[in-house]
């Protein structure tokens, strides 16, 4: 007897409604998934988290999870709470930890997100990329960091986290760089710094409570960007330039650095250079001309003497960023 067209139709539907729960499957790994519950929970529940449902898949559509889609193990890899409203002070979830596969974790501009950093951080031994930023996390930098080996960036900006930078960061041989900027940070730059690995271009601490030299061991560093503005730092900071080195912005405003700009070279690919409220002395060098990318430039209120160097970019900066120095002279200064 053959098959009705009805019969057929039948057929379909029921093939659908069997496949169709193969097909939605979670592909969510079960472990993550718990993992993620109890970092919700640990939170207080906030309802940014609404679409993170125990019914349905992680790895599709939960706010702020991504997951290892390219060798299909479906591992959650990428954590990001940005921007989250919680209720309450509430601290990093310890639970965080329980994500072994987490590359990525951002905890960024969540106003009640307090406590320290916990060292259950030290289980993601395949964590690349931490930021903890805008928020009222206290405390220190942990020198447990250090262990997770796998670290190319650590932000940690405009925290509360305060006492001495950790020295043990100097032994991270993936790091790239760190932003530690606007906390209250103090004591001194460690001299291990400067035995950073050759991929370490980026350090940026300012708007801290550092105090005391920089030590000359950051000459071995070949830095992009360096901010140590607005901080308590003195003394002979010439060991940050270089007309050998690659640096773009060197940012050193409100210190109490102290050196002769004539004998410092300069990077050709500098596009910032921000000297104001120091106490640095000499006469500003015609080499100042040759740099093709200054888009940002002050050296206002040190002791520079001496004529400004007539060419290049120089005049396109007001008297401003010239301004308070000991006996600055020439364009856009009065003559000589």
């Amino acid at each position: 007897m053959g098959i009705t067209m009805k019969q057929l139709l039948v057929l379909a539907i029921t093939t659908c409604v069997l496949t169709y729960p193969a097909l939605a499957a979670d592909k969510c790994n079960p472990q993550d998934k718990a993992a993620l519950l109890r970092i919700k929970s640990q939170l207080g529940n906030p309802s940014d988290l609404s679409t993170w449902n125990a019914s349905t898949d992680c790895c599709g559509g939960w706010k702020g999870v991504s997951c290892d889609t390219d060798t299909q193990t479906y591992r959650v890899n990428n954590l990001d709470l940005t921007g989250i409203t919680l209720q309450k002070a509430t601290s990093i979830p310890p639970s965080i930890g329980d994500l072994p596969s987490l590359n990525f974790l951002t905890l960024s501009q969540i106003t009640n997100l307090a406590g320290t950093i916990p060292n259950t951080l030290t289980k993601l031994t395949k964590l690349r990329y931490l930021y903890i930023s805008h928020t009222s996390v206290s405390g220190t930098i942990p020198d447990f960091l250090s262990s997770i080996k796998t670290l190319v960036t650590l932000d940690f900006s405009y925290n509360k986290l305060s006492g001495a930078l950790p020295a043990s960061l100097s032994s991270l041989p993936n790091l790239v760089g760190i932003t530690f900027d606007g906390n209250s940070l103090s004591g001194q730059i460690p001299s291990s710094y400067g035995s950073f690995s050759s991929q370490f271009t980026s350090m940026t601490l300012s708007q801290n409570k550092l105090s005391g030299v920089i030590p000359t061991s950051l000459s071995n560093l070949n830095l992009a960007i360096v901010d140590l503005s607005g901080n308590s730092l003195v003394g002979d900071a010439s060991v940050l330039f270089g007309a050998k080195k690659n640096t773009q912005k060197i940012a050193l405003a409100k210190n109490g650095f102290a050196f002769d700009i004539g004998k410092v070279g300069f990077s050709s690919n500098l596009n910032t250079l921000d000297l104001r409220n120091n106490g640095i002395s000499g006469t500003l060098p015609q080499s100042l001309t040759q740099l093709k990318f200054l888009k940002r430039f002050n050296v206002s209120y040190n002791s520079l003497c001496g004529q400004i160097p007539q060419g290049g970019n120089l005049q396109r900066f007001d008297a401003y960023a010239y301004a308070g120095n000991k006996c600055l002279c020439g364009s856009p200064l009065p003559s000589c």
